[in-house]
């Protein structure tokens, strides 16, 4: 059993069991979340939603919130002299799928 769920603008494929790094949501540990936005779901057949699948909910459990390791971007010029770097940190909240609800 599986579902494809949507978060963020990006779409994940979940199992039970599993643990995803989602967009931070500033929820405390240990709180469950339901992602309702649930593109399809597979429980022997399969089933597509139209955007969503209706009454298809994905229950979370919050494990914690942090950042990810840095990702360093650096653009160099050869002839205008011209260097620019920056750094960017994803904040996000990780959590495992405890139930799939078709």
């Amino acid at each position: 059993m599986y579902a494809i769920i949507k978060n963020g603008g990006k779409q994940y494929k979940v199992q039970e069991g599993d643990i995803l790094l989602l967009d931070k949501m500033s929820l405390e540990t240990g709180a469950v979340v339901e992602i309702s936005e649930v593109l399809a779901v597979n429980t022997g057949e399969l089933k597509i939603g139209a955007p969503f699948v209706e009454g298809a909910i994905v229950s979370a459990l919050v494990i914690n919130e942090g950042r990810d390791k840095k990702v360093i971007t650096f653009k160099k010029r050869r002839r205008k002299d011209s260097k620019v770097k920056r750094g960017f940190r994803r904040d996000f909240t990780r959590v495992r799928i405890t139930n799939i609800a078709a």
